[in-house]
C-alpha cells in the first residue's frame, strides 16, 4: 500500500491493538466477522467504491456500513469497520486488504493470549513446506473447479487435532478465499504477520542435522545483534547441505554452508 492507504491501515491497527487490551473483547469472533466483511467487500465492488469514495464524506460512509452491518455483526467490528472507512484509501481494494489482515491479525492476537502464538507461527512456516513438497496437495488446494466446503474438509483432515485451531482457521481462509493470491506468497505473508505481533525477523535457517537448543540460542542471540531486534527461527533440515547453516531473512541469504563454499573455491579455480 502507498501513501493515504498506508496510513489509514497503521491507524486501523492501532485500533485493532486498543480492543485487544480488552481482554473481554472475544478477538476470535472478532475474527471472524472481520472476515465475512472482507468476503462481503471482495464480492461487491460497487459497495466497496462507495465506502472509499474520496467525495463522500466519512461518517455518511460509517452510517452505510452500520446500516448494512448492524444487526449482522459486534459492536467491535462495527467500530474497526466505521473507523477504517472515515479515512482516506488509495485504492478501493485497499479497504479489503486491509479488513482481511485485521481478521488474521485477530486470530493471531488469540493465539498470542493462549500463549500459542509461536506454535502457530511454526505450524504455519511447517505447512509451507508441506506445500513446496507435495505438488498433488498443492493441486488439490489450488483447484478452481474444487468447492470451498471440499478444501475445508481436506484441511480439517490434515490439520484438525494436529494444529492449533488459530493455524486452521487462517490456512482454511487463505485456500477458500485466496483473492488472487497464490498459496506461497499466502503462508508467507502470515508468517510475517504472526511475526510482527511479536517485533520480530523471521529467518528460514537450513542445516545439514537438527541444530541443538544451544545452537538455536547462539545463532538467534547472533542475528539479534545484527539485525537489532529479535529474531524467529523457522528451521529445516536438508540433508544437501555439507555443513554449517544457510539463514534467509527477507531477500537476503546468509550463506555458511560448506557446500556453498565448495562452490566458491570452484568458481575460482575455473576463472
Amino acid at each position: 500500500m502507498n501513501g493515504a492507504s498506508r496510513e489509514a491501515l497503521a491507524a486501523a491497527r492501532e485500533r485493532l491493538d486498543a480492543l485487544a487490551d480488552n481482554t473481554s473483547v472475544d478477538v476470535t469472533r472478532l475474527a471472524g466477522e472481520l472476515a465475512a466483511v472482507t468476503a462481503l467487500l471482495d464480492r461487491e465492488g460497487g459497495l466497496r467504491r462507495a465506502l472509499t469514495d474520496p467525495a463522500q464524506p466519512g461518517e455518511a460512509k460509517a452510517a452505510l456500513v452500520r446500516g448494512l452491518l448492524g444487526t449482522q455483526v459486534g459492536e467491535e467490528t462495527l467500530d474497526l469497520v466505521s473507523g477504517m472507512v472515515r479515512s482516506r484509501w488509495s485504492r478501493s481494494r485497499d479497504l479489503t486488504d486491509a479488513v482481511e489482515e485485521l481478521a488474521d491479525t485477530a486470530d493471531l492476537i488469540a493465539a498470542e493470549r493462549a500463549g500459542n502464538l509461536d506454535d502457530v507461527e511454526d505450524e504455519l512456516f511447517r505447512f509451507g513446506r508441506i506445500l513446496a513438497g507435495s505438488g498433488e496437495l498443492r493441486a488439490a488446494l489450488a483447484n478452481r473447479t474444487a468447492g470451498g466446503d471440499a478444501k475445508s474438509e481436506l484441511l480439517h483432515t490434515l490439520l484438525g487435532g494436529r494444529a492449533d485451531p488459530v493455524t486452521e482457521r487462517l490456512v482454511t481462509r487463505l485456500v477458500t478465499a485466496p483473492r488472487g493470491r497464490s498459496l506461497d506468497n499466502g503462508i508467507e505473508a502470515l508468517s510475517k504477520l504472526a511475526a510482527a505481533r511479536r517485533n520480530r525477523m523471521v529467518a528460514e535457517v537450513v542445516s545439514a542435522i537438527p541444530l541443538t537448543d544451544q545452537q538455536k540460542e547462539r545463532l538467534g542471540a547472533a542475528l539479534a545483534r545484527i539485525y537489532g531486534r529479535r529474531v524467529h527461527l523457522n528451521l529445516d533440515v536438508d540433508p544437501e547441505v555439507l555443513g554449517g547453516v544457510r539463514v534467509r531473512i527477507g531477500d537476503e541469504v546468509i550463506n555458511g554452508t560448506i557446500a556453498d563454499r565448495l562452490e566458491e573455491a570452484s568458481r575460482r579455480m575455473a576463472g
